[in-house]
C-alpha cells in the first residue's frame, strides 16, 4: 500500500502542502514593520507588539524558531482542535468524532503540531496514536462491509479515507479471486523428483 503522506515537509507531496496551510494562532512578541497585511483585522502597516494573528504552519514554525540576534520573533500555541476540551472527547470515544469536520488533515496536521515548543505536544502526540488505533478497526469494518454508509465513511479524516479505499481495493481483489477459482495446487517438481528419489533409495535397501 504506497500513501503518499510525508511528516516532514515534502515539496512534491499535495497532501503536505495542504496540510501546512492550516492556521495556528500566533503572539507577535515583538514589532514588525511593514508587514501589518498580515492581519486582516488591522489598518496599521506595521504589526505591533502582542499583536495575535492567525498564521499558516509554514510561515509560523519559521517566525517561532529563535534567532540569535533578535531573539523569538512570534509563540506560537496550538489550535483548538486538540486542545485538553477536545482531547477529553477523543479519550472517551473516538469512534464517535467527525474527523473529516473536525480537521480533514486531524493525524497529518497533528505530526506537525506536536513537532512545536509547546507544553502539550507531547499529550497531543500520544493522544493521535491512540485515536488512530481506537478508530483502525472502524475503518477495517466499513472497508469489509459492502454495505457501509456513505455518511459514516464522510467522517473519516483524509488518511483514513485512504486506509478506506485500500482496503475495499483489497476486499473486491480476494472476492475476485475466490469467484475466478483457484487452480489446483501441485507439488513443485524439484520437491516431486526429492521425493522419487527417496523412494527409489529405500527400494535399494
Amino acid at each position: 500500500m504506497e500513501i503518499k503522506f510525508s511528516y516532514s515537509p515534502n515539496y512534491f507531496a499535495v497532501e503536505d502542502i495542504l496540510a501546512t496551510q492550516e492556521r495556528l494562532p500566533c503572539k507577535f512578541l515583538m514589532p514588525v514593520h511593514r508587514l501589518g497585511f498580515l492581519d486582516p483585522s488591522s489598518d496599521n502597516e506595521d504589526i505591533k507588539e502582542g499583536s495575535t494573528i492567525e498564521l499558516p504552519y509554514w510561515l509560523a514554525s519559521a517566525l517561532c524558531l529563535s534567532r540569535r540576534q533578535m531573539g523569538t520573533l512570534v509563540s506560537v500555541d496550538i489550535p483548538k482542535i486538540y486542545k485538553e476540551a477536545y482531547r477529553e472527547i477523543l479519550k472517551a470515544d473516538p469512534c464517535v468524532v467527525d474527523l473529516h469536520k473536525l480537521q480533514i488533515f486531524f493525524y497529518h496536521f497533528g505530526s506537525y503540531v506536536c513537532g512545536l515548543d509547546h507544553r502539550d505536544c507531547q499529550v497531543i502526540a500520544t493522544v493521535l496514536m491512540q485515536t488512530f488505533k481506537d478508530r483502525f478497526r472502524l475503518v477495517m469494518d466499513l472497508a469489509q462491509n459492502s454495505s457501509s454508509e456513505p455518511l459514516t465513511v464522510q467522517r473519516l479524516d483524509i488518511l483514513e479515507k485512504q486506509l478506506y479505499r485500500e482496503g475495499r481495493q483489497a476486499r473486491a481483489q480476494l472476492s475476485s479471486w475466490l469467484n475466478s477459482g483457484a487452480s489446483q495446487i501441485t507439488a513443485a517438481e524439484m520437491v516431486v523428483n526429492h521425493k522419487k528419489r527417496k523412494l527409489a533409495a529405500l527400494d535399494c535397501i
